[in-house]
């Protein structure tokens, strides 16, 4: 029975096991930090770093809460923070924190800090009545979304949004998007609305009219017809945005790209990519992956999301049912993103 003192949780109890339902001490900020009542938190590929540890680097401490997209309000603030009020509205992404201290902070690039911190990994998540985050961790979010909507674009929506934003393609550029799902489907919608000439790659054509809903401008079925074949009728991609975790459909792509184009995948592979050099030296082309982002990129991403009213499609699952979600969320039997709320 939860009361007063305590709260319920998800947890990953140990190394590989099934999420389990607890109930757990309501946590007290240290002095950095802020306590956040939790309104939503999104089922992500990436929760699979808290139940599959040793594949992330090891020495996860059990059990662990995951969740890395978190909306809610603040609750209770530590000591030494000034900079968040009780009653606020904010979010939380895959990045929970960083030293400061070292090279990478030094210069200004947070999110490659040597010392960072993956929320719901190395530091309890969102999949929970409440939850702990590093001052520095924390994105300011419009009461104007809806819960279920913003928490999506704290990791999907802030992942594709940023990586098309750092890549060379400028507006009128053909821009590929690898895969119509989760993240493929915010994809297809940041990409029209920065103005590329957008095209979505997808294996039969069951997704075909709804990516053209979402924004893309041609259709490629990749169980047809080649993807670099395609992308070259259309002139060559200056961008492809590969957000399928699959090597083969990566690979497929990279001699679709005109000169200097990049394939940013964002999308991992469980198995190595196999690039053939040649096709590279030949475009001066790359493949390259990109990272989700600070708070900062959270908070753009949300504000340009908010102007061009782009939204993920959720499927909203309760706190108690997060182990069918993650499973629904791995078999891509979600539509597109699966979010928990307490």
């Amino acid at each position: 029975m939860v009361t007063d003192e305590t709260m319920r949780a998800v947890v990953a109890p140990e190394e590989g096991a099934a999420f389990e339902t607890r109930e757990l001490p309501i946590p007290e900020p240290d002095a950095d930090e802020i306590r956040i009542e939790v309104e939503a938190c999104g089922v992500c590929g990436g929760d699979d770093a808290a139940r599959r540890g040793h594949e992330y680097g090891g020495g996860l401490e059990y059990p662990r809460v995951p969740g890395h997209e978190i909306v809610g309000y603040v609750d209770a603030v530590g000591a030494d923070v000034t900079e968040w009020e009780a009653g606020e509205r904010v979010g939380v992404g895959w990045h929970a924190g960083h030293c400061f201290t070292c090279e990478a902070c030094r210069r200004g690039d947070f999110h490659s800090c040597e010392n960072a911190e993956v929320t719901g990994v190395h530091r309890d998540g969102g999949w929970a009545e409440y939850a702990l985050a590093s001052r520095e961790a924390v994105a300011s979010v419009p009461e104007s979304f809806d819960a279920v909507e913003a928490a999506p674009l704290l990791c999907a929506g802030l992942t594709t949004f940023n990586a098309l934003r750092n890549s060379d393609a400028r507006p009128g550029d053909l821009v590929a998007v690898q895969g119509v799902g989760g993240l493929g489907h915010l994809g297809l919608q940041y990409a029209h609305e920065a103005g590329f000439e957008t095209v979505a790659l997808s294996r039969g054509t069951e997704k075909r009219e709804h990516a053209l809903e979402l924004g893309a401008d041609h259709y490629v079925d990749a169980e047809r017809e080649d993807p670099a074949e395609a992308l070259q009728k259309l002139g060559g991609a200056s961008v492809v945005l590969a957000t399928a975790p699959a090597a083969p459909a990566i690979e497929s792509v990279v001699g679709g790209l005109t000169t200097d184009g990049q394939v940013v995948a964002v999308g991992v592979p469980e198995e190595p990519v196999g690039v053939h050099v040649g096709q590279l030296v030949g475009t001066r082309g790359a493949v390259e992956g990109w990272a989700s982002g600070t708070a900062l990129d959270a908070e753009e991403t949300l504000d340009f999301s908010g102007l061009r009213e782009i939204t993920p499609e959720v499927e909203v699952f309760d706190l108690g049912d997060a182990e069918d979600a993650y499973q629904r969320m791995l078999n891509s039997d979600v539509r597109f993103r699966a979010v928990l709320t307490p």
